[in-house]
């Protein structure tokens, strides 16, 4: 009779840093579900919470039935397609000009359409009183044009081109760049002709980069608060009205209400951009060959022509605030003076949300890359805890479909609440850091995604044959190769924290007051020279730690990146 031989039962062994990573992608789920979900979970519940009045759905009745809160809806919805209409068709013809033509000095002109990206929208809003308010510089060209005042729908629809023009001019290059000239050759050696050639070829393979950055520039305007502020008027939009209702009124249920409308089309567009991205199908394949422009006289020169006009105008909007932030009294005594920069940093007691707004900024760029790199690198790299990684993923993105005002004002009704264990956080420098580092979360999480699954994960598999802990691989190798990346990402925590304005405007405090908000109280109190002064001065800085941070770069590229080269 035989007998069954029992075999010892084999255990796994899992290694210490393969728990450690496990617990990092826990901690990064848990930031993301304390510093987005929650506080949208607020917004909701405070908007449905049952009143003496009337139910939780009746507050949306109510809102809907009163015509003054109606037409903000409205204003906002016509305002930004407008203003998409208007920006993409120009933005596409600079794009356009750098791809496909063979003008001089392609470098200096797209950096030159980077300035606005370099400041608050604010800046763009103070120029515009300099230039064409009660006491303009050239008031009377804008009322040739037919308009009264600035103040209003024209001065919005007018700064949000100035804003939001480099936004869609990043996408549509990309868009455009990703061309194949065989397309080409053999248009042109069926006769095509140019127009055709630009109908049938062009404008198809640029189809999904023009609807992308049309729902980017239609999200950006209807959620943008600083511009409606500052030259609005009496024309109310909704990103005021939850302002209005939160700030003055301390209406915070409407004003749940209104964030949660402010919300809807924000998402509709991100539903949209992902059906689309889905739909998108490869430009250049392995057989693709690069298209180079052409040298044609008479079309380099329309091209050159344009994008002068389109950096002229820039430059004049950006001018207008350095050069009225130095005048003494305008428009009667325009001695370059530093009287505003006193005003407002030294009088007005500012030079503390000045080196706040910095200190958050270098947080932000700190904590926000250390904790993208974790969750794109644990997401990416490692295995288990499968249940938990779309969750993960799905909060990754869902940032870029929460507007700023609306997340600030999930901050309030969450880190606020007395139940809350979390509510010593409130009005802190640490609550606006994580406020900052999840409102521009997906941006930095999708451009570290995209250097990591450029790496092999052979590297992975070979540590972890020989038993090489994950944290020396990621030390050793993948660091390393994506220190250039992980530069860009600190940069843009950095500067988007130093010019960010909605995200935070609920949240400060007098100690935590921040040179962005400083620029609307300004505003607000009439010193509108001390007010161009902070934003010169915010631009100014934001433009020096980028200078700073190119010179990082070649400094990184030189000790690192050596092996790209051949």
């Amino acid at each position: 009779m035989q007998t069954a031989i029992r075999l010892p039962a084999v255990r796994l062994h899992v290694h210490w840093s393969d728990r450690v990573a496990h617990l990092l992608l826990v901690a990064v789920a848990l930031l993301l579900v304390i510093g987005l979900l929650l506080p949208l979970g607020a917004i909701l519940s405070q908007a449905l919470q049952q009143t003496e009045e009337r139910s939780g759905w009746g507050h949306f009745r109510a809102y809907l039935a009163s015509p003054a809160l109606l037409g903000s809806l409205w204003n906002s919805l016509w305002v930004s397609a407008l203003v998409t209409a208007l920006v993409i068709p120009l933005a596409f013809g600079f794009a356009y000009a750098l791809t496909r033509s063979c003008m001089p000095a392609k470098g200096l002109l797209r950096s030159i359409t980077l300035l606005p990206l370099l400041a608050p929208s604010l800046l763009s809003a103070i120029s515009l009183i300099y230039w064409f308010g009660n006491q303009g510089a050239a008031k009377a060209l804008w009322q040739a044009l037919g308009f009264d005042s600035i103040y209003g729908a024209p001065g919005i629809v007018l700064a949000e081109c100035f804003a939001t023009f480099p936004h869609a001019l990043m996408i549509l290059v990309t868009a455009l760049s990703l061309a194949d000239a065989r397309l080409y050759e053999a248009a042109d050696a069926m006769g095509t002709r140019t127009l055709r050639r630009f109908f049938t070829i062009t404008l198809p393979g640029a189809k999904y980069g023009l609807i992308s950055a049309a729902l980017v520039v239609f999200t950006l305007v209807i959620t943008d608060f600083g511009i409606p502020k500052v030259v609005g008027g009496n024309f109310n939009v909704l990103a005021t009205d939850v302002f209005k209702l939160v700030i003055g009124q301390q209406d915070f249920q409407r004003g749940a209400v209104v964030a949660l409308l402010l919300l809807a089309p924000a998402l509709l567009t991100f539903a949209v951009d992902h059906l689309v991205q889905r739909k998108q199908t490869a430009m250049l394949t392995a057989r693709a060959v690069a298209l180079a422009p052409r040298p044609a006289k008479g079309f380099d020169a329309a091209m050159t022509a344009y994008c002068l006009l389109v950096c002229a105008l820039m430059v004049a909007m950006f001018g207008m605030a350095v050069f009225a932030s130095f005048a003494k009294l305008w428009p009667y005594n325009l001695t370059p003076s530093l009287d505003h920069y006193v005003a407002g940093i030294v009088d007005a007691e500012l030079g503390g949300a000045v080196l706040n707004s910095l200190l958050l900024a270098a947080c932000t760029s700190v904590v926000g890359t250390a904790v993208v790199f974790c969750g794109a690198y644990l997401l990416e790299k490692t295995r288990g805890l499968d249940v938990l990684r779309p969750l993960i993923r799905l909060m990754a993105m869902l940032p870029m479909a929460v507007p700023g005002l609306v997340l600030g004002l999930g901050y309030i009704f969450f880190f606020n609440a007395p139940w809350n264990p979390l509510n010593g956080l409130y009005q802190t420098m640490g609550l606006l850091v994580l406020c900052t580092v999840v409102h521009f979360y997906t941006t930095g999480h999708l451009t570290m995604v995209t250097a990591l699954k450029a790496i092999d994960g052979e590297f992975e598999a070979v540590a972890a044959s020989l038993k090489v802990p994950v944290f020396t691989t990621v030390r050793r190798v993948t660091l390393p190769i994506c220190l250039p990346v992980l530069l860009d990402v600190s940069r843009y925590f950095f500067i988007n924290a130093m010019t960010t304005i909605s995200a935070v405007v609920f949240l400060y405090s007098p100690e935590t007051r921040l040179a962005s908000v400083a620029i609307l109280n300004l505003d607000e109190a009439g010193e509108i020279g001390a007010a161009a002064a902070m934003a010169v001065l915010i631009a100014g800085t934001s433009a020096i730690v980028n200078v700073l941070y190119l010179l990082l770069g070649r400094w990184v590229d030189r000790r690192t990146q050596r092996w790209r080269l051949r």
